[in-house]
């Protein structure tokens, strides 16, 4: 069993930056593959970045590639996501998962997920 706690969000102008923690509970963190996910009102939930158990590998959607960084500490059983160069179109709740065994694009793939926090980023 593992419980996910996201902070970190907050409103922001265009341009930019914050940075999410998703603190994990349970032993075993450090064997759980780790995403972070978003959801805006209306839209389904959709992927933006995954770190392998490691941290050896890191994956990005086309959106956030080159403005978004994806980092974890096993050590402090946390995750985080580096948010640079904020868009409008960022805005949405932010979400932490985890799921045992590689790291996957799909949120139907993850097994733990955490309550979720707000960026908001304004024009």
């Amino acid at each position: 069993q593992v419980q996910l706690i996201e902070s970190g969000g907050g409103l922001v102008q265009a341009g930019g930056s914050l940075r999410l923690s998703c603190a994990a509970s349970g032993r075993t963190f450090s064997s759980y593959a780790m995403g972070w996910f978003r959801q805006a009102p209306g839209k389904e939930r959709e992927f933006v970045a995954a770190i392998r158990w490691s941290g050896g590998s890191t994956y990005y959607a086309d959106s956030v590639k080159g403005r978004f960084t994806i980092s974890r500490d096993n050590a402090k059983n946390t995750v985080y996501l580096q948010m640079n160069s904020l868009k409008p179109e960022d805005t949405a709740a932010y979400f932490c998962a985890a799921r045992s065994g590689i790291t996957s694009y799909s949120a139907r793939s993850y097994d733990y997920w955490g309550q979720g926090t707000q960026v908001t980023v304004s024009s």
